[in-house]
């Protein structure tokens, strides 16, 4: 959380002291400066301001996906700290967790944790496994492969194309870590940069893919806590904590028509880039809600950290139809294109 910092304001005792030895005699206003004894320095009155609102302390619910008690882990403002609180109650480096599910304990990429948390769900860890090594040979153009990351450094298999090279190679599965590419490391590396490498990958060229896969178990039963899992004040299943990367978590009302809105621009950026990223969906989402015109939507990512992903004209216009179909109240239910990422 920023910290806030300012001057301290003098004590009311030499506030005190001050009025005291002061040559004037008449009636002073609160906000008035008087002249302090030595005639040389100033004391203000200091005003009484109302104190800022408390903040409810939201408490969410957690374990291991393989198997662990349950903990409790609070006070996180992204993703990244969010990691390292479930690292910190488990003991453990943070390192080692690969991703997060809400609600179920299986690799399951349809609950994955992504910008949005509601205030009652539940969060399960998946925890590093088995590292795999495997030689594979790019005989067409696309591998057939959705990269999705967690926020914290790692990026992983979020879906395999069916019939694909990729579905055909021994060992490779959806939740795996892609942890090196020819034996250059891809830890701390967004998924658009790991997309972009499998995709400049030469056609007919034999690479060496190093994967980590989620730690498994024949855990079959997960006893969550009773109760709310929220604050008892805002838990009424429609709230969410909103998190990211930059800024303030902040709990939002959720509201249909941004999510049906975020669910179509993040299928368009699993079409046409083959990743999938929620928050980065939100921020799109964000960037052309207020605007009028699809130049202003294309001005509004040109002039922010949207313009580094270098999304053509055509693919921006897409984006503003997936908008503006979104707030005219035409785009009624997700609509996500079938993969057809040639990397």
């Amino acid at each position: 959380m920023p910290l806030f910092g300012g001057k301290k304001n003098k004590s009311k005792d030499n506030i005190a002291d001050s009025v005291g030895n002061s040559t004037t005699s008449s009636t002073t206003r609160p906000d008035v400066d008087l002249p302090a004894s030595n005639g040389t320095a100033k004391t203000e009155i200091p005003k009484n301001e109302p104190p800022p609102p408390v903040r409810p302390k939201l408490v969410f619910h957690c374990q291991q996906a393989h198997g662990s008690p349950t903990g409790i882990i609070s006070g996180f403002t992204n993703v990244k700290e969010l990691y390292q609180k479930i690292a910190d109650c488990y003991d453990m480096d943070v390192g080692q967790i690969l991703f997060c599910t809400l609600n179920t304990h299986k690799v399951d990429m349809s609950r994955l944790l992504g910008g949005q948390i509601g205030l009652e769900d539940f969060i399960f860890a998946h925890i590093k496994g088995q590292p795999k090594e495997v030689e594979v040979t790019k005989s067409e153009d696309a591998l057939g492969l959705t990269i999705t990351d967690n926020g914290a450094g790692y990026a992983f298999i979020k879906r395999i194309k069916e019939g694909s090279i990729m579905d055909t190679t021994p060992l490779i599965a959806v939740g795996d870590h892609i942890e090196k590419i020819d034996g250059k490391s891809l830890i701390g590396c967004r998924h658009f940069e790991v997309a972009k490498m499998l995709k400049e990958i030469p056609k007919g060229k034999t690479f060496l893919i190093r994967t980590v896969e989620p730690m498994k178990s024949g855990f079959s039963f997960v006893a969550q806590a009773s109760g709310k899992k929220g604050s008892s004040s805002l838990g009424t299943g429609k709230q969410t904590l909103r998190i990211s990367s930059k800024g303030q978590a902040k709990v939002e009302e959720a509201e249909e028509y941004v999510s049906v809105a975020v669910d179509k621009i993040n299928g368009l950026l699993e079409s046409f880039m083959g990743i999938n990223d929620t928050d980065l969906a939100q921020q799109i989402w964000e960037a052309g809600q207020s605007k009028d015109n699809p130049h202003d939507f294309a001005m509004a990512i040109d002039n922010s950290e949207l313009q580094d992903f270098g999304f053509t004209d055509d693919f921006v216009f897409d984006l503003w139809g997936a908008i503006s179909d979104a707030k005219s109240g035409r785009l009624t239910k997700p609509d996500v294109q079938e993969f057809n990422e040639q990397f």
